[in-house]
């Protein structure tokens, strides 16, 4: 399958065969909990052999900092992890989390903005290969670095990456969506930023309501209808955000999903409440701005 061919998703039927195949993909376990349990423990219990533990806060972000909570990592650093965990340049690579994809669209996000050519997402993740039937492993072997380690080389820029300032423009002259629960867009509960509320401007559209119960993702024509609803279509401007990058970049794997081209805002809310000069929104509707 080429790249322009293949979709951002994999089943499990497709991965076991791919596995089984001559020239397997690498198979990066990207399970994260925002407040855990560490990733790293439910990969002990139980993984897909032959997957490495890929740790998002030390693989796939820079230290927190002025730039949110997990800002986009260096191209360095994100080469090295990324060799380490057995990337090649010319080999798929596989991506799942517990379920529902958000921690592992973090990492299809970044390998493809880092120009990798073939990356997907295992829909449905570590339970649907496990519902299905196929093997599990446990244990820490082979642990979060690869047997053979990769030669995966990080080129920037191929995927839309919006900062602060580009990300209040296009709020006023696109469809900024907030990938956040609700009631954090609203302001009326924040559990992790000191300040809770929203970028004026932009919508409240969040990221769970693009799976179904189990995980998986809604229809692209399901997904299409919700974005259309929100005045996201592919003929305009259209980026995510939400707390600090990682759930937005599911809701940027399901707009690609519905055929929308979308850029993140991969600071996000920890980044934007840096600077007190920021404007601060609250309540339901993209308005109600007040100073940060």
């Amino acid at each position: 399958m080429t790249e322009a061919s293949a979709s951002p998703l994999i089943e499990p039927g497709e991965l076991a065969a791919l596995l089984a195949s001559h020239d397997p993909p690498a198979l990066l376990d990207v399970r994260w909990r925002l407040g855990g349990p560490p990733g790293r423990e439910l990969y002990r219990v139980g993984h897909l052999p032959g997957a490495v533990f890929t740790d998002l806060d030390r693989d796939l972000a820079a230290p927190p900092g002025a730039g949110g909570r997990h800002p986009v990592p260096a191209a360095a650093d994100f080469q090295s992890a990324m060799r380490r965990v057995g990337v090649f340049d010319g080999r798929a690579v596989i991506v799942y989390d517990d379920a529902d994809s958000t921690a592992a669209a973090r990492a299809w996000w970044l390998l493809r903005y880092f120009g990798h050519p073939l990356v997907r997402v295992l829909d449905g993740g570590f339970r649907a290969w496990a519902a299905a039937g196929r093997p599990v492993a446990s244990g820490d072997s082979p642990g979060d670095a690869a047997a053979e380690p990769g030669d995966f080389s990080a080129r920037p820029g191929h995927e839309k990456l919006l900062d602060a300032q580009a990300a209040a423009v296009l709020a006023g002259t696109g469809v900024l969506l907030d990938a956040r629960a609700g009631e954090r867009y609203r302001g009326e509960a924040e559990p992790v930023d000191p300040v809770a509320g929203h970028i004026p401007g932009a919508l409240s559209a969040p990221t769970a309501e693009n799976v179904r119960p189990d995980g998986t993702f809604r229809s692209a024509a399901e997904l299409a209808d919700r974005f259309a609803a929100l005045g996201a279509t592919a003929g305009g401007p259209v980026a995510a955000y939400c707390g600090s990058g990682v759930t937005a970049a599911h809701e940027v794997l399901a707009l690609t999903l519905a055929g929308i081209p979308a850029a993140l805002y991969a600071g996000s809310w920890s980044e934007w409440i840096t600077d007190p000069s920021r404007p601060v929104a609250t309540g339901p509707q993209p308005g109600n701005e007040h100073s940060g």
